[in-house]
């Protein structure tokens, strides 16, 4: 039996209290709070401070201690991981510090099995693999169609389930056990919601897999997940001699309740009643936090900003582990992954044994998600282990199936610090309006894997984040981010034949600051249009807003706004509506199928000093991380 190690000791410390205070607060400490903390350091701030509302960092990569080993309840997978026989001229960054700079145990985990290895709910035990072979065939070939659809589409978008319809399935989908069993690996089992949710346009083919291989690895090792975070903390964190965070600015257990948007600064309340002043914030807690009444901004978020944040999905990824006192289930590297073949879709689905991860341990590991984790985790673990235990019969009616001796039901939705697992693309959301989720108001800023343009609900999506340039752009400057078209969005071919790829890290060519003009970069950018980013503050980080766009280019003559343009369509019509109270359209967006950017206020005189730095009782989110890796039931952003 593998013995569990502690985990990361992080040492707490009053808080600091020197004067000029910190110039950035971060709230949440998961990986893209610990991740723009790095990238602001590596900028030359280093006045930090990060505010978590946990007892540790990590967010929603976490390990825990269940029968005798740590157990990993949030994000668990590396996904996108080349094979020796793809080659590929990005590599994950998670991957490169697991494999090659920790070392993690990791196990490439194999699906090509399912075939002969789903079962019956009848109780007759398993399908025939050339059976469930076919479903599986169709599915594939489905997903091709899908990607080829999604190449093809500009301005509109459609769901999954939609394109299942175009192509010949039934109006509601899959409807038989097997090919609904099929369908929700194809689909639930990556992005936690179902077809009929997810956007095709945004979701297929996945970047991810596209950029860095289609292989994924499972992470076993008994330092955790969460040693990645723990890694780049301690690049620019204070540790002592047994790598324990000792840094004091690093703040745990301080759950942020207000933020106070002000002309020459930002005020934040915690729920103890300390009040932190800086000259900026960093928000990095989950949207699903965002979406909560947790933190309440003042003056409240303008609409365009609520409206963005609230349409966009936070996705609910359960992984269930079963505890039993013998193995009863067929063991080998070819049985790792089975399924459960339910006439109820998304009943107890999928489940792996942790033989090949974690030797002898006699555990399962059940995964569901969507309306059958919230309802799960509503109700108590007895009854969540008595319906396993009765799928569990039914899949194996021959063999003495004992009761198992533990269980543990992670419960991310009804965690008010997390609000879900990861986020998910839905249908109706355009690359514009999503790009609006990471916009800085004034002096808050946003990052999280939720705002990843390129890699949303992954852990390398929340560590890509923190780092893109673009979030700590502002349109005071007058620089133009230059939003890609719809039909640019993740990575899709632009008119030069080249991929935009947001999250990739970019070189400066040249002073940016200045009149806006569109940037080389971003063939799309329009002149004359405001720029992205609005409000009255300086940019966080000047360094910074020069990588987020090259040399500036001479700008064509501006669009006479009398030209004709094609008629909205009638879900465009839609959009205008909902978005009334938002920022002002601009001529000629709406054909493009795109909403009007936020409103530009101009650039305020030079600033002073930094505001003192005060915490002080009497007054009263924090954060935790956020991001997904496949059965990642959640990640960190």
């Amino acid at each position: 039996m593998m013995k569990a190690k502690p985990s990361v000791e992080i040492v707490q410390h009053a808080p600091p209290a020197r004067a000029g205070g910190p110039k950035v607060i971060i709230i949440g400490a998961g990986m893209s709070g610990i991740s723009a903390g790095k990238q602001l350091s590596d900028a030359g701030i280093t006045d930090l401070l990060i505010l978590e509302a946990t007892d540790r960092i990590g967010g929603r990569i976490r390990k825990t201690e269940f029968a005798g080993m740590n157990v990993e309840i949030g994000a668990n997978w590396v996904e996108g991981v080349a094979d020796s026989t793809e080659i590929k001229d990005k590599v994950n960054p998670i991957w490169r510090i697991v494999n090659d700079e920790l070392n993690l145990n990791t196990c490439r985990s194999d699906y090509s099995h399912l075939a002969g290895n789903t079962y019956k709910e009848d109780g007759t035990g398993l399908y025939d693999e050339g059976f469930v072979q076919k479903s599986i065939k169709v599915a594939n070939e489905l997903q091709q169609d899908g990607n080829n659809l999604s190449q093809r589409l500009m301005y509109d978008d459609i769901s999954v389930m939609a394109m299942q319809r175009l192509f010949g399935h039934t109006l509601y989908g899959p409807t038989k056990p097997v090919d609904m069993v099929v369908d929700y690996y194809m689909n639930d089992y990556e992005f936690a919601e179902p077809p009929r949710v997810t956007s095709l346009q945004n979701t297929h083919p996945l970047p991810t897999f596209q950029d860095f291989g289609d292989d994924v690895y499972f992470v076993a090792d008994q330092r955790g997940f969460e040693s990645v975070v723990h890694y780049i903390a301690g690049q620019y964190l204070e540790t002592d001699d047994r790598g324990a965070i000792v840094d004091q600015r690093v703040i745990l257990k301080k759950v942020v309740k207000e933020i106070h948007n002000l002309q020459h600064g930002v005020k934040v309340r915690t729920e103890d009643g300390w009040w932190y002043e800086a000259d900026y914030v960093m928000v990095s807690v989950s949207l699903g936090v965002l979406q909560s009444n947790l933190i309440k901004f003042f003056p409240p978020l303008p609409d365009w900003k609520t409206f963005a944040l609230c349409q966009f999905d936070m996705a609910v990824y359960t992984k269930i582990f079963l505890k039993f006192p013998k193995k009863f289930w067929p063991v080998g590297s070819d049985t790792e992954f089975f399924l459960y073949a339910s006439s109820r879709r998304g009943y107890y689905p999928l489940w792996q044994h942790l033989e090949k991860v974690y030797p002898e341990s006699n555990i399962l590991l059940v995964t569901v998600t969507d309306d059958e984790s919230r309802r799960i985790e509503q109700q108590s673990n007895e009854q969540t282990k008595a319906e396993a235990m009765e799928v569990l019969r039914k899949m194996f009616p021959d063999r003495d199936v004992p009761d198992a001796t533990d269980i543990f039901v992670p419960r991310w939705w009804s965690d008010r610090f997390y609000r879900g697992s990861f986020s998910n693309w839905p249908i109706g959301v355009n690359r514009y309006e999503y790009d609006l989720i990471r916009v800085p108001v004034e002096r808050v800023y946003f990052t999280g894997e939720h705002t990843s343009t390129r890699y949303n609900g992954y852990v390398h999506g929340a560590y890509l984040a923190a780092r893109s340039p673009q979030i700590y752009c502002n349109g005071s400057t007058g620089v133009e981010i230059g939003l890609p078209q719809a039909s640019t969005a993740h990575g899709r071919p632009m008119s030069d034949g080249s991929r935009a790829s947001p999250d990739s890290p970019m070189r400066a060519s040249g002073p940016t600051l200045g009149p806006h003009v569109p940037c080389a970069s971003h063939p799309t950018s329009r002149a004359g249009a405001p720029p992205l980013h609005s409000g009255r503050a300086p940019p966080l980080l000047p360094a910074l807003v020069l990588l987020a766009c090259p040399a500036p280019v001479k700008p064509p003559p501006p669009a006479s706004p009398l030209a004709t343009a094609p008629r909205p369509a009638p879900h465009a019509a839609r959009r205008l509506r909902l978005r009334a109270a938002g920022p002002p359209r601009v001529p000629g967006r709406a054909a493009a199928g795109l909403a009007a950017r936020p409103p530009t206020a101009a650039a305020p005189p030079a600033r002073g000093p930094s505001p003192a730095w005060v915490s002080h009782r009497r007054g009263s989110h924090g954060g935790a991380g956020t991001a997904r890796t496949r059965t990642g039931a959640a990640a960190a952003a």
